[in-house]
């Protein structure tokens, strides 16, 4: 292992550590750390919205659906930009206000305020759903960091693994959500420096634009976003644009970082800072899916790797070392969201509602700190035993958060005839859509129909009264 390499890497997981120190708050509640005390300012929100969301999967797993894929696979990232961009117009300001308003600091407190619901179901199938579905996402965050940890020192996997929990752990123990937006915003514009510099670079490194063309249309590759009229394209087209961008409404790791803006009208110009953010890192990140195909006349054993191989390549091992931690950096962003939105739930929906109704803001404090250490155990447990791809196991999660969620809250912002009865069925209605959807044969991917049979159920069972149904067995039955 070359001391220089150590070097950067080493320097790189200084700053991480500096920062969460010097944004340490000597005094905080749970509150604070679970969503800053609502003090954040527009920049570290955009930030911290926009790097918690785009993990590995930004360098390592849409990379490779483009070098696998070609242009057709841009609809993806149209997708989520506008979906991302509508999050930002029509979710972030009601969920600001709405949250504050019933002084909600998770997806269940609030959905849970807001349909007065009593009975903890809502609490329940929210909390089954986050840990089914988010345990494989940060699995996914897992390895990836095991894949460029393995690259970058030639270690085993699960060392790699076992080192990525032990830089991810402290940081987020000790500093929580106000930490953790500070490491966001200087990841996410590290990382926005590094994925636009590697694709310039190689474009020069392989001959220019008229190379990397050729190459597309040598290796039979789309360069075109609808390659052919037809009906397979056309669902193609929708299971990319709209199975990936409707999973935006549902993710409670970033929708979470709506709440800690200090105030809702700063958060237009959150919006534009984030969606330039993203635009920017999405358009890079194609590039380097596209000069891949020219870089790697030969190909890859594994396709995943394409950022970090071309790093390799293009720069000494000191300056790779130091660029690959842009990979660091996304999936760290991503892991230690979704941690602590985990360790969140356990906190707010199970421990004080459940165990410690009257606990104090210290103990919870430390409830918090115990989940984190819990949830980052058993997302380890599933990265260890993992044998699918990390775009396998975003998409999977993605959808199932998604479906699970999205939904319902566009409903809890924007209705007001859903009652607890349409919030119960829509969770559980579109968190098992997704993730039993793939054992069926069908064109679609999950997100799709899981959000559409979650609305639909929404809809329906809103109408339905408890009074001699088995819903009011049901909820006899949890409130006992």
């Amino acid at each position: 292992m070359p001391f220089d390499e150590i070097l950067s890497v080493s320097f790189y997981c200084a700053i991480l550590f500096g920062i969460g120190f010097f944004s340490l708050k000597k005094e905080m509640s749970s509150n604070d750390y679970l969503i800053g005390g609502r003090s954040l300012n527009y920049w570290l929100t955009a930030l911290a919205a926009h790097a918690s969301d785009m993990s590995s999967w930004l360098f390592m797993a849409f990379p490779m659906q483009i070098y696998l894929y070609g242009f057709f696979d841009v609809w993806l990232a149209l997708g989520l930009t506008v979906f991302m961009f509508l999050n930002w117009q029509f979710v972030a300001p009601r969920v600001r206000t709405m949250t504050e308003k019933y002084n909600s600091l998770t997806f269940s407190s609030f959905f849970e305020s807001r349909f007065s619901d009593t009975s903890g179901i809502i609490r329940i199938f929210t909390a089954i759903m986050s840990l089914c579905f988010f345990t494989v996402y940060i699995s996914a965050g897992l390895v990836g960091l095991g894949l460029v940890v393995n690259m970058l020192f030639s270690v085993d996997y699960y060392i790699a693994i076992t080192v990525g929990m032990f830089v991810v752990i402290p940081y987020l123990f000790l500093g929580g959500y106000r930490t953790l937006a500070y490491i966001d915003l200087f990841q996410g514009l590290f990382l926005l420096v590094v994925i636009v510099l590697v694709p310039v670079i190689a474009i020069q490194h392989v001959g220019g634009l008229d190379v990397t063309f050729n190459a597309l249309k040598a290796n039979n590759v789309s360069t075109s976003l609808i390659p052919a009229w037809d009906i397979a394209t056309l669902i193609g087209i929708v299971n990319l644009f709209a199975g990936w961008g409707l999973g935006y409404f549902g993710q409670p790791h970033i929708v979470t970082k709506f709440m800690g803006i200090s105030d809702v009208k700063h958060i237009p110009k959150a919006k534009y800072v984030g969606m330039t953010w993203q635009v920017i890192a999405l358009s890079a990140a194609t590039l380097i899916g596209i000069v891949g195909i020219s870089f790697f006349p030969n190909g890859l054993a594994d396709p995943q790797l394409i950022f970090v191989k071309m790093v390799r390549e293009l720069f000494s091992p000191m300056v790779s070392a130091f660029i690959l931690c842009a990979g660091l950096a996304a999936t760290i962003s991503t892991m230690d969201s979704q941690i602590l939105v985990l360790a969140s739930s356990l906190t707010e929906d199970f421990y004080k509602k459940v165990f410690r109704k009257g606990a104090a803001s210290n103990e919870l404090l430390w409830v918090s700190r115990i989940s984190v250490m819990l949830v980052s155990l058993l997302a380890y447990c599933i990265a260890f035993f993992n044998q699918s791809t990390i775009y396998e196991l975003v998409l999977y999660a993605w959808s199932g958060l998604g479906a699970s969620f999205g939904p319902l809250l566009l409903f809890s912002l924007y209705s007001k005839r859903v009652n607890k009865y349409g919030a119960w069925a829509g969770i559980l209605v579109g968190g098992a859509t997704a993730a039993t959807w793939n054992f069926l044969s069908t064109p679609f991917g999950p997100l799709i129909p899981g959000f559409i049979f979650s609305s639909l159920s929404i809809w329906l069972f809103s109408f339905i009264r408890p009074t001699g149904h088995i819903l009011q067995n049901i909820e006899d039955g949890v409130s006992l």
